[in-house]
């Protein structure tokens, strides 16, 4: 059966778009980038459904309309939020995994990569805590599976530092730690005082790798 040849994009088209590595490609993703951390942010302060376009747009540097150009709409700026941080994290967690072999050492190498997380990303952290569900049932999805990928890569180094212990004590202590490391520095900018990540870091990760390491006394 015979097949309809692709469509090449116009010359016009491939301009428009811009050649990846090409200074215009570079502008694009350098506005995308910096419409991504204005959302961050307001929808951090506001709430998403209190931010506009418009707002996005000022923040960034860019009309309103201008938006259009990178995303198809608010949702989607929310949903390019989550799904590239999740990726993010999920991508450096395998890092870790793959460069190192000691496990208590890839564990803190994972700690320190998630305070690191935390206290360079307060405000994605509010908007996944408060605004996750006004992401498509699709970007929900993908960032569901995204998490638990990434949580499952710390179960899988806990594993091996606590022999026979049953997966679901080790997730709980996954996101036990994970509630500390982000809650912190998310609660203490809530009220109004901004903590020094040399004080916050250490701190943060001696706290997580005691809750994530200690023995559990068996019950009588």
């Amino acid at each position: 059966m015979p097949t309809t040849p692709p469509v090449k994009p116009s010359a016009q088209a491939l301009a428009a778009q811009g050649t990846p590595g090409t200074p215009r490609s570079q502008a694009k993703e350098n506005r995308r980038q910096a419409l991504l951390t204005a959302a961050a942010a307001l929808f951090a302060l506001h709430g998403f459904n209190r931010v506009s376009l418009e707002d996005l747009g000022a923040a960034a540097g860019v009309s309103g309309p201008a938006v259009y150009r990178h995303f198809q709409g608010k949702q989607a700026v929310l949903g390019d939020l989550l799904l590239t941080v999740s990726r993010e994290l999920l991508d450096g967690g395998r890092r870790v995994i793959a460069e190192t072999a000691d496990p208590l050492a890839a564990l803190r190498r994972l700690v320190g990569f998630q305070v690191e997380f935390a206290l360079g990303k307060p405000d994605v952290i509010r908007v996944q805590d408060r605004d996750f569900s006004n992401l498509s049932q699709k970007d929900q999805s993908e960032v569901r599976t995204l998490q638990r990928n990434y949580v499952e890569i710390w179960v899988e180094v806990l594993s091996l530092l606590h022999p026979g212990t049953d997966a679901i004590e080790l997730r709980m202590r996954a996101h036990a730690a994970f509630g500390l490391i982000n809650s912190t520095p998310h609660s203490i900018r809530n009220h109004g005082r901004k903590i020094a990540p040399k004080t916050a870091r250490p701190l943060l990760e001696s706290m997580a790798l005691a809750a994530l390491t200690v023995e559990v006394p068996e019950v009588p």
